[in-house]
Formats: structure tokens, sequence, C-alpha cells
């Protein structure tokens, strides 16, 4: 294990971003039903940190700019409590395919949770489990997905193959690509920096790393661009109107002004920011504001509600909501996510200026232009071949099987080149299975002529400017095959993310075998973000141990 990641890692990185990229009609967007009960929960890392020594026991055989002064507008010991918020998901349940045959989730191509539970862990702490998402760990990573080749503006791939943790189920995975587009093909871009200046940002990890995060997408602005800039602490304000990309000068005189102090008025900032879009709004351009704060709003308008709801009314404008979520300690994780889910745009935690370079120059075409819309999944098991199923991730995700084709039902982007990852578990018929058998359940399926077929996969999409969703379908073919090296990684991505977690599915599965595993699915790593995972992996290795053996030597004591 290298030595530098056992150090707290004191500088940010913005992950993926895509919201919508042309503007929308106001009747192309709806509020989603929840899908299941949201829960907010705070947690403290000291409580993820005893629940993971319990499991562990159970199955034991920098630098940035220097921190400022806080705002007297806070009160003294502030920094010393844990306020960090997460959503607290249940994970999705095994089906029956004689029961339950038909699985439907929205596509997410956010990346957020990733570089948070990165952030932790460089830190020293496990994260809580409402921290971990499964599909923004696997999603975080590039696989190699065919391109579309039909006039669709994506391609679709499929996988079958052993499960690494469990002898009698398998994997499938199901990637999408999207095709990917020149900086200088992209529309017009109207951006709005929405930026926290409250005192909660006064510090490193705040308001100096969104300066330098910003920075970095103005380097990559164009003539035809436009930048506006508001800010908000106490009260919002605009510190800049719509100014020219080719002003480049004069729009980080702006940014690098912004000084931190004072309580947070987010809710007026929003509204101040939509004001700001709507002014220098390009129909049929990229109209998007991003929001960089660390959520922790506690003046004006804060019902976690009303600020989805105003988040959803706005995009009905065609102006969509990012955020880019910045901070320790009082960071709220929960109010991040789903306010760029309500405002058609995406998530992402900034933990370190390498990731914000990625996204912002060598990804900017994904970040700013979109190339499908309410994108929906539908997978139909065939009972012949399927007995039980479940989906990993995408838990608030999750849609009924009928919001599938009603284009009413709001879903996720998917940008220029973007790639999203879908794995099931699944146990063939015949195998053994999690569920008991029913002494009065239904009988036997019949099987039919499609009976070398394992699934009908399904796929709609609306194009960026709206209108009628497409449909494309996808047959899938009972072939189980040697794991490619895609596969064998994202399963350790997923085994990882499960472990951090309760880990109920994963068995006798441990982050050695997991480590094992994406070790030998590194392949040509370009960029490096599979090496960096496995160290990830040994680090919390590393701390699952040093808390069990600290919780083993507390109860000797205690005893």
């Amino acid at each position: 294990m290298s030595l530098p990641l056992l150090r707290p890692v004191a500088v940010a990185v913005l992950l993926a971003l895509a919201g919508c990229g042309a503007s929308s009609t106001p009747d192309s967007v709806a509020v989603p039903a929840p899908a299941q009960p949201e829960v907010l929960v705070q947690q403290e890392a000291v409580m993820a940190d005893t629940s993971m020594a319990k499991r562990a026991l159970y199955r034991m055989p920098n630098a940035g700019s220097a921190p400022m002064p806080l705002s007297e507008s806070y009160p003294q010991g502030y920094r010393d409590t844990q306020r960090e918020q997460y959503q607290a998901l249940a994970d999705n349940p095994i089906h029956s395919v004689v029961e339950t045959p038909v699985s439907t989730f929205s596509a997410d191509v956010d990346t957020g949770a990733y570089a948070n539970v990165r952030r932790l862990l460089n830190q020293g702490r496990l994260p809580p489990e409402g921290a971990v998402r499964l599909e923004e760990m696997v999603n975080y990573f590039p696989y190699e997905y065919a391109l579309p080749s039909d006039g669709s503006p994506f391609g679709v791939t499929t996988e079958l193959a052993a499960s690494p943790w469990n002898p009698h189920t398998r994997l499938l995975r199901i990637g999408i690509k999207a095709s990917d587009r020149a900086v200088t093909e992209l529309a017009p871009a109207n951006l709005v920096f929405l930026v926290d200046v409250s005192g909660s940002m006064d510090r490193r990890e705040g308001l100096p790393m969104v300066k330098s995060t910003l920075k970095l997408l103005v380097d990559q602005l164009r003539d035809q661009d436009r930048v506006s800039l508001v800010v908000y602490a106490g009260e919002s304000r605009v510190v800049l109107e719509p100014t020219s990309g080719r002003e480049k000068a004069k729009i980080r005189t702006a940014i690098e002004q912004l000084t931190a102090g004072g309580s947070t008025a987010g809710a007026s900032g929003i509204e101040l920011a939509y004001q700001m879009a709507q002014q220098a709004f390009i129909p049929k351009g990229i109209n998007r504001i991003l929001l960089a704060t660390d959520g922790d709003f506690n003046v004006g308008v804060s019902d976690f509600d009303s600020l989805k709801q105003m988040a959803v009314d706005k995009c009905k404008t065609g102006i969509s909501l990012t955020t880019l979520g910045f901070g320790v300690d009082n960071y709220n994780e929960h109010l991040m996510e789903q306010l760029a889910d309500a405002g058609d745009g995406n998530y992402a935690y900034i933990d370190n200026l390498r990731e914000a370079r990625k996204v912002l120059v060598d990804q900017l075409s994904s970040t700013l232009a979109v190339v499908a819309k309410n994108v929906k999944l539908q997978v139909e098991f065939n009972p012949a071949q399927v007995s039980e199923y479940r989906l990993l991730g995408y838990e608030n995700r999750a849609l009924k099987r009928e919001d599938f084709s009603n284009d009413k039902v709001d879903a996720g982007e998917i940008g220029a080149g973007h790639t999203v990852t879908a794995l099931y578990e699944i146990v063939p018929a015949g195998e053994k299975g999690w569920l008991e058998p029913l002494r009065y359940g239904k009988s036997e399926p019949v099987v039919s002529g499609k009976s070398g077929e394992l699934a009908m996969l399904r796929v709609r999409y609306q194009q960026p400017e709206g209108g009628k969703s497409l449909l494309i379908e996808r047959p899938i073919a009972n072939q189980t095959a040697p794991a490619s090296e895609d596969l064998r990684f994202a399963a350790a991505v997923a085994a990882f993310s499960q472990q951090l977690k309760d880990g109920r599915y994963t068995g006798d599965f441990s982050l050695k075998d997991t480590e094992t595993l994406a070790r030998g699915a590194r392949g040509d790593d370009r960029f490096g973000l599979r090496n960096e995972f496995v160290q990830l992996v040994e680090l919390a290795q590393s701390l699952r141990t040093s808390i069990a053996s600290n919780a083993l030597a507390t109860e000797r004591r205690i005893e």
C-alpha cells in the first residue's frame, strides 16, 4: 500500500457532470413518484466506524490554501460536530421471476458517491452506509462498450458470466455508451456559477477549492458561451452579470475576489441564479446552473421537499441544475444528490483538483452536452432460464413498471461520451437461490419458443429537445462465458460497495478477494483510476483491521 493514501487528503476533485443539454420544453419534465420512502439520517464517522468494527470482529479468525478564520456567525465548536447527512436506503430486494419478471429503473451517470467515499477513506474513516451508492461507484470508471451504429444516441452491450462471490449465481452486465462529441461542436452554453460563500465554506476544502475548480472550467469557455456569478451567504447577490466566454480575465477576477462568512440562505441564492439564467437564456443552447456548496442551508427556505420542487419547476423552463459538493463534517450529501436529480442535472463530489481537470477539461463534452434525456431501462427475465434476480444499486432510481412507457415520468440524462453500467445478480433455473420454495406457489414456468433467451432488454429515451420517447429492444442470449476484464473490474467495485455496507450477499468473499479481483482486471488503466481503486480497497482493509483490534482491546479492558 502506498504511504500517501494513509494521510488525509486536503484538496478536492470534480466528478462527472452532465445535466440538461439543449433546452427542454415545459411539458417534458414531471415529478417522479418516489420508489420508496426517503429517510434523512445524520451519520457521524464514529458511528460508521463502530458498526464496521462489529462486523469485522464477527468475521475475524495536500496541499491547499491556508484555512481562513471562521465567521463569527457560526458558534464556537461548530466544526467539532459531525453533521454529515446521507439518505438511508434499503438494498434492492430479491425477486422471483415467476412473480415479478420485470425490473425497471432510471439511468444514472452520477459518480459523486465514489469521490465522497474516497475522501472518507483517505481521511482514515470508513464511510457510513448511506454514503455508499453502488451504481455511482461502478459508473465512476470508463469501460469499453460498443458505440451506436444504428442512428440511436448510444450503443448497448450485454455480458453474462459467473459471479465471483456466489457459485450458484451469474452476473449480467448491461452497458450503455453514448456517442462522443467534440467541444467545438457543442451548442452555446449559458452557465451560472452559484457559489456558497457562507461561514461553513470558510475552510481549505470549501471556497478555496471552489475557486480553483471553477477557474479550470473558465479556461475551457468559448466566445459564444456566457457566464454569470451569483453568491449567497446571509443574503444573495450578483457578482458578475452575464459575460462572454472571451472575457476570461474578467471572469477569473470575479471568482478570485470571493470571500466566505455568514449564515447560509441557499434557497434565495438558487432563486437569484435562476433569474440570471433566464436573463441570458440561449434558445436551443445549454442553460445550466452549477451550484457549488456543502449543502448546509440554515437560513430561509430549507425544507427539503420545497427545494426539490423549486428545481423541478425551473427545469421545465429549460434550465438545469447541477450540484457540486464540497466540504467536510457538515456535508449534506442527501440534499446535493436529490437536488441535482430533481433539476435534471448531475451530482458530483469534489475531493481533489486532479478529478476537476479530468471532468472539466478532458471530459468537457460529457459535462455539457446531453445526447438523450429521460433514459429508462427495463429488463424482462425469462422464467424458463432465470428463477431469481436482484439489481445491484439504483435503489433511488427505481421506477414502477408502468412508468417505463409514461413520458411524463422523469428519468436520467446521458451526456456525450458517457457510459452507464447496470449489474444484475441472477440465479439460473435449477440452481440454489436465496428464496425458500413455496408450498402453495405458482406452477413451474412453461418453456416457450424463446427458451434460448435469458431476458429482453428495453431502453426508452427522448431526444435532448424532448418529444415522444423512442424505444430500443435487445434480446439477451443465455450464453455464459468467461468474464471480460471490464466485467471483472466492475464486479470488484460492486463487491467493495457491498462490503462497505453489510455484505449480506457477498458471503465469505473478503476485501482481500476484492483486491485480488480488481488487481487482475486493471488492464491498460491509462489514467491510473483502477490502480487507485485497488489502493482504496487496501486502505479499507487496514482501517477495518485497526478498528476491530481497538474494539477488541476495549472489550477486554471492560471485562
